[in-house]
């Protein structure tokens, strides 16, 4: 029985409360820039956690919240993007920590494509470094609004000023990470201030802050909802000098879940009927229990215990803006929509093309679990998975980068006990070739491997450049796509 107008009116009207207190952002930055680190500190100052560690690279150290993978908290880096949910001042924020290194790009991706807003994290000493800049230019094509956050001004960097509270932010500086650092607000001519610093300082910063008000540019709050303008945050994650100010901040300015395209238009928040789409797929979260969770971004309606949708198995009522895990029997894709009621579908989110290769083989070659191992990873998007029709019988794995392939080994020992050999091979490039009925495809001698994807695909797998343009040049009529 499809609900009535007045029901769906009912609904809505109960849905737009929790949609305004909804906050839902990514964080982004080139590695080493501080990202975890302030993720931690975020979720200290909303009381999530009572002790924040530093992001550190050795077994011995505390590692970060957002980095539960072995090898993150080996390394001291995040390979895979982390939803941390809290309640904060009547908003419940679900903020993603994301991949920096430019290897998994394609994880942070899908994941600018789940939030309504954007932390943008960068080096006060570095600036601007070209994987942010890559990030940066994903959200302004996306009108996705950003916040920046200039981190390490423990270090060598710029002096810094509130310029929308015409304040000068003191810190204590207390034991790193163990409690919120207390703050003194005091104007730039106050008394404190030359206390600190001394009257030449002092004066120097005066005479920067009427430079910077009569040249900058003022804040307008519609510009940063239409990603045209960025307001600027300085601090330093690791001592705690300005997270909470930028926090409050955050919470002030970003943007509750807004209106998502659709194959039917827009589909607004407080749409009664449920939808969302599955931006990311995470096997062994728990390694007892072997688990595939979905990662689901709802957009619209409530999505509740028992209702027809696929795989959903959740406890309590969830609302649009939240990102939330279903269990995955494996019949769920990144990319797919879920919806109840009206018929809906969301824009597929587009796969990057691999550029190396490496042939992937067990140790133990009557391991039972390895093909499922690798299904199951490439289900995740961390990899491409494809077989070659001839020769050896071993699956070849596509990836962006080199750390992609290192993350593989190292996952299929540490979760599923698999050691394999792992061949690196000198392909550069995989296409679809799409093929017309009563057209043969001609293809060279040597340097191009046949295969076929995981769902059964034909893809040509090139050595070089130059192979794969001399295929398409003796295939005009056949289409080669870079993806699927």
């Amino acid at each position: 029985m499809s609900p009535s107008s007045s029901d769906l009116v009912a609904g809505q009207e109960a849905l737009a409360p929790e949609i305004a207190r909804r906050r839902t952002f990514a964080i982004i930055s080139h590695p080493d820039a501080g990202k975890t680190t302030l993720t931690e500190k975020l979720l200290l100052y909303a009381g999530a956690i009572e002790l924040a560690g530093a992001v550190r690279g050795s077994k011995t150290q505390r590692h970060a919240v957002s980095d539960w993978m072995e090898m993150e908290q080996q390394r001291g880096i995040s390979i895979s993007a982390a939803a941390l949910e809290f309640e904060l001042d009547g908003r419940h924020v679900t903020l993603l920590d994301t991949p920096g290194h430019q290897d998994f790009s394609e994880d942070t991706y899908r994941t600018l494509l789940a939030v309504d807003s954007v932390v943008m994290v960068l080096d006060a000493a570095k600036g601007v470094e070209p994987q942010t800049l890559k990030l940066f230019e994903v959200c302004r094509s996306r009108g996705l609004p950003v916040l920046t956050f200039i981190n390490k001004l423990d270090q060598p960097a710029r002096d810094v000023y509130d310029l929308e509270h015409n304040s000068v932010l003191l810190y204590e500086r207390q034991a790193r990470g163990r409690r919120t650092a207390p703050v003194v607000v005091a104007s730039a001519d106050s008394p404190d201030v030359a206390e600190l610093v001394g009257e030449k300082r002092q004066q120097e910063l005066i005479e920067a802050i009427d430079i910077i008000t009569g040249a900058g540019t003022r804040f307008d709050r519609d510009a940063y909802r239409h990603a045209t303008q960025t307001p600027v945050f300085f601090g330093s994650a690791l001592n705690d000098f300005g997270v909470e100010p930028f926090l409050h901040a955050l919470l002030t300015l970003a943007p509750s879940p807004g209106p998502r395209d659709s194959d039917v238009g827009p589909i607004e928040p407080t749409d009664a009927n449920f939808s969302g789409f599955i931006f990311k797929i995470q096997a062994n979260m728990n390694p007892r229990h072997r688990d595939r969770v979905a990662f689901l971004r709802i957009c619209s309606g409530r999505l509740a215990k028992d209702m027809s949708v696929v795989n959903a198995r959740l406890d309590t009522p969830l609302r649009p803006g939240d990102v939330v895990g279903v269990v995955n029997p494996g019949r769920i894709a990144i990319g797919d929509t879920l919806y109840a009621g009206k018929r809906v579908q969301f824009p597929p989110i587009p796969q990057f093309p691999s550029e190396q290769f490496a042939m992937l083989r067990p140790v133990d070659v009557r391991h039972k679990r390895f093909d499922e191992a690798i299904e199951q990873l490439a289900e995740e998007g961390l990899i491409q998975l494809f077989m070659p029709i001839s020769g050896l019988r071993h699956p070849i794995i596509g990836v962006i980068g080199a750390l992609q392939l290192d993350v593989v080994e190292a996952r299929m020992s540490s979760e599923y006990g698999i050691a394999c050999t792992l061949d690196r091979l000198p392909h550069v490039a995989a296409r679809w070739p799409i093929t017309p009925p009563g057209v043969e495809l001609a293809l060279p001698t040597s340097g191009v491997m046949q295969a076929v994807d995981r769902l059964g695909r034909e893809v040509l797998v090139f050595e070089s450049e130059w192979v794969m343009r001399y295929t398409f040049e003796k295939n005009p009529k056949v289409e080669f796509k870079q993806t699927m």
